[in-house]
């Protein structure tokens, strides 16, 4: 296969990138930072500059999606308390989600092996008061459980909605019981619907 020149300036990202290609392609416990070098064109000793083994490029992947979630609360905790801002929190979520998709896919095939790394035990931990901050900007703190509950709802349907009906998963092209007319932008706007619906944002 040809190799991938990289850049330095996306060289991490690449090798996350090629590291998940070939993770789809051979299954996790089957690939060696070897063959994700050879992918890459690098020498493994580049490659070890970044990452020293595949539990650190698996644990580069959670790291990533908590700093975007970081960056996301740090935005709503800097907004007035509106229905607006809600819905732009929610919004803004569902651009992380699909963006992040690959990863999603790559962490639900592989649960067993991930989910017994020492990371992999401690992900919805780290994950929980993420949430709890995420729910505070679309409820206020001190919310009635209802409207936590409510707002719980809707970010964990984000996540599920998304997963299962972007079209760019061999699951959702095959799948005879999935729409197959609906495209990105219309499975966006039906979640960001559905949503803002479960938090009564209007």
């Amino acid at each position: 296969m040809e190799a991938v020149h990289v850049r330095r300036g996306d060289t991490r990202a690449r090798i996350q990138e090629v590291a998940l290609e070939l993770f789809a392609e051979n299954g996790y416990e089957r690939t060696s930072l070897r063959e994700i070098a050879e992918r890459l064109g690098v020498t493994k000793a580049a490659l070890y500059y970044h990452f020293k083994s595949k539990e650190d490029i698996v644990r580069s992947f959670t790291e990533d999606y908590f700093a975007l979630l970081d960056a996301l609360i740090a935005w709503g905790q800097d907004q007035p308390l509106t229905a607006e801002t809600a819905r732009e929190l929610l919004d803004r979520y569902i651009t992380i989600v699909m963006e992040s998709g690959e990863v999603f896919r790559f962490l639900e095939r592989n649960q067993a092996t991930v989910h017994g790394t020492e990371d992999g035990k401690h992900r919805f931990t780290q994950f929980r008061p993420r949430l709890k901050a995420l729910m505070e900007i679309i409820t206020g703190p001190g919310a009635p459980t209802r409207a936590q509950i409510r707002a719980a709802a809707a970010i964990f349907s984000i996540s599920t909605a998304c997963m299962v009906f972007m079209k760019d998963t061999p699951e959702a092209e095959s799948d005879p019981v999935l729409p197959h007319h609906l495209d990105q932008a219309e499975l966006r706007a039906i979640v960001l619907e559905l949503a803002t619906d479960l938090v009564n944002v209007s």
